[in-house]
């Protein structure tokens, strides 16, 4: 098991490849089908999940770093690696669980000040775009495993799962690839563009200009990011703009990828794209330090990664839906990116949508 925390130090990109080398995956030369070697006997190792926080990610891109974390106790990297068993995990039996109010770390006219002083940014030249995320905590007692693993199960999570850790765990619904290397491609898919799942809310997500504009800056973003890396040839949009359903949310996708033509070393992938793009903004470093002075309570387990890396291929999907659970209390959040043409009004009431779902599921039953 490998850990850092932002007050660690040192370069987290860099120390967690040497952790999974040192474990015998390919983290130097990862995604080249072709020559990796996928050991299958008991024992053997078959993978490792990875989860990266988004104050891990600013300090990968060499950025701002936001407001102190409200999960201390949850590590910023955390690996863990797992080995072929022929055990089977069993279902836990039902416990106690009880669930108390929700508090927001802003409120909703906070909120839309933040969405206000980012137009103000954007207008003085600062950045083109955004995100900001607001967080709420509940008090728990008892065990929330069985909440955690309903927000997993959400419909249209790409990513659904928990990793838990010493005291903490972390249980995502994610709908958006952050970063994918397989079949000797890298490909990410941002998100950015919302309206209700209604036939109503598809046309006007489609009609948009805004939300058409918002997404197109984070995809060239994402090109950009892409194109850093010198194993990689030609980046392309492989799609753009397509709706795909969260829940009860449309949502805009597209997807950008480039082949591998030589060594893709983790780390310095991990420094490319971390943190996403739809979830800082653009210019990036401009946007972590605009999100820096707007946000009071840090992105802890959110707007990070969280994933797997197997012998042959790395899947790590975007912490956006994303909820955490440091053994007091459980913590959500939610936001959206911010361009010149945003409402603050519509931001604050887009932000409660998407986290509704999120509290709906950790609701005891």
């Amino acid at each position: 098991m490998f850990q850092w925390y932002r007050c660690d130090g040192g370069d987290p990109a860099e120390l967690v490849a040497r952790y999974l080398e040192a474990n015998g995956l390919p983290v130097r030369n990862i995604g080249r089908t072709a020559t990796q070697i996928r050991p299958t006997g008991a024992g053997s190792v078959c993978g490792a999940a990875l989860y990266v926080s988004a104050d891990a990610g600013c300090v990968m891109a060499g950025g701002v770093p936001g407001a102190p974390t409200p999960v201390p106790g949850i590590p910023d990297v955390y690996a863990v690696v797992y080995v072929h068993t022929s055990t089977h995990e069993q279902p836990p039996s039902p416990v106690h669980y009880a669930l108390g109010a929700w508090t927001p770390s802003w409120s909703p006219r906070a909120h839309a000040e933040a969405v206000q002083a980012v137009r103000e940014a954007i207008g003085r030249g600062d950045v083109y775009q955004a995100n900001v995320v607001g967080h709420a905590s509940a008090p728990y007692e008892g065990d929330p495993t069985a909440a955690l693993r309903r927000v997993a199960t959400l419909p249209g999570a790409r990513y659904g799962g928990v990793l838990s850790g010493d005291g903490w765990s972390l249980a995502t619904a994610s709908p958006e690839t952050l970063v994918e290397v397989r079949h000797g491609r890298v490909i990410t898919r941002p998100i950015k563009g919302t309206r209700p799942a209604t036939p109503e809310g598809r046309r006007e997500l489609l009609a948009s200009a805004k939300e058409r504009a918002e997404h197109v800056m984070i995809v060239d973003l994402e090109r950009n990011d892409l194109a850093r890396l010198p194993g990689l040839g030609p980046v392309t949009v492989d799609e753009l703009f397509a709706v795909r359903r969260w829940v009860d949310l449309w949502q805009a996708e597209s997807v950008v990828s480039a082949p591998i033509v030589g060594r893709l070393d983790l780390a310095d992938l991990l420094r490319a794209v971390c943190p996403g793009g739809s979830v800082t903004g653009a210019p990036k470093l401009a946007a972590l330090a605009e999100i820096a002075t707007l946000e009071p309570v840090g992105r802890g387990v959110s707007m990070g990664a969280v994933g797997w890396l197997g012998h042959d291929h790395l899947d790590l999907g975007l912490t956006i839906r994303t909820v955490a659970a440091d053994g007091h209390r459980l913590h959500a959040w939610a936001g959206g990116g911010i361009t010149w043409d945003s409402d603050p009004t519509a931001e604050v009431a887009e932000a409660a949508a998407k986290a509704a779902p999120l509290r709906a599921a950790l609701a005891p039953t």
